[in-house]
């Protein structure tokens, strides 16, 4: 009895070690993201998986680090494929939406109500679309997949974003620009509430900044370009790297 409760002792000392040890990689990749994402750097955004795979390796039964992985993955394909074209920087960009995929799946197999997981997984699958085909074979996923994000997060400010922004690339007429240009609008004012909340250990915070760069855009579509210029020039006030809001401001608003 008395080995069986020493053993039992152990174990949960060694449990409580293992996820202290996953706790402080979380952080600090959660800090090495941050910084990537400021300076828009692939190599930082990688350092930043490498500390989330670490974490999951040693708390594999928690959906945090999954969840972060995939987010890590998923803003570094979004960095291959800010770069020139090329067919490295396409087949890396694949390869790190697959592994961005793959981490999200599992993020939501451990937690079923984890909404952006489901919405980044819609968004992924999104992006895997390439023709009627494609479509056919993607398109219930990742429908799937944003129900299941607005059914736990309709609040959310990543979920109302990735929806506007997956709204806006499938968009075919204005009608579906405005109804983008709505879930976006609507993204803002969750972005500006969350940041007056406190937060907590591993909260996300990023997606405010491209939010309003997608607004932009969005406008432009639309045929307002001064509006436009207002969202990009926010924009690039919270994220001086956006290289698209910079660009879209550069066309639309030179300097004189």
């Amino acid at each position: 009895m008395i080995l069986r409760m020493a053993l039992l002792l152990m174990g949960t000392a060694l449990l409580l070690r293992a996820d202290d040890a996953a706790d402080k990689l979380t952080s600090a990749g959660i800090t090495e993201f941050n910084a990537a994402f400021q300076a828009w750097d692939g190599g930082r955004f990688w350092n930043a998986a490498e500390l989330f795979k670490k974490a999951a390796a040693k708390a594999p039964d928690s959906s945090v680090n999954y969840y972060w992985l995939g987010v890590a993955r998923f803003h570094r394909m979004l960095y291959f494929r800010s770069l020139a074209t090329s067919e490295k920087n396409t087949s890396t960009a694949e390869a790190e939406r697959d592994q961005a995929l793959e981490s999200l799946e599992m993020a939501v197999k451990l937690n079923g109500r984890d909404a952006e997981s489901h919405a980044l997984i819609g968004t992924l699958y999104g992006m895997k679309i390439d023709g009627m085909i494609d479509g056919i074979r993607y398109g219930r996923i990742l429908q799937e997949h944003q129900k299941l994000a607005l059914a736990s997060g309709a609040d959310n400010p990543r979920v109302q974003y990735l929806l506007g922004t997956g709204l806006f690339h499938t968009a075919k007429d204005d009608a579906d620009r405005r109804e983008s240009l709505k879930s976006l609008l609507v993204a803002e004012k969750l972005f500006v509430a969350e940041q007056k909340k406190p937060t907590k250990p591993f909260d996300p915070r990023w997606g405010g900044s491209s939010c309003l760069t997608f607004i932009g855009r969005n406008y432009v579509s639309l045929g307002h370009n001064s509006e436009a210029v207002d969202y990009f020039r926010k924009a690039l006030a919270e994220h001086p790297a956006d290289h698209v809001a910079k660009a879209e401001l550069a066309r639309l608003a030179p300097p004189n």
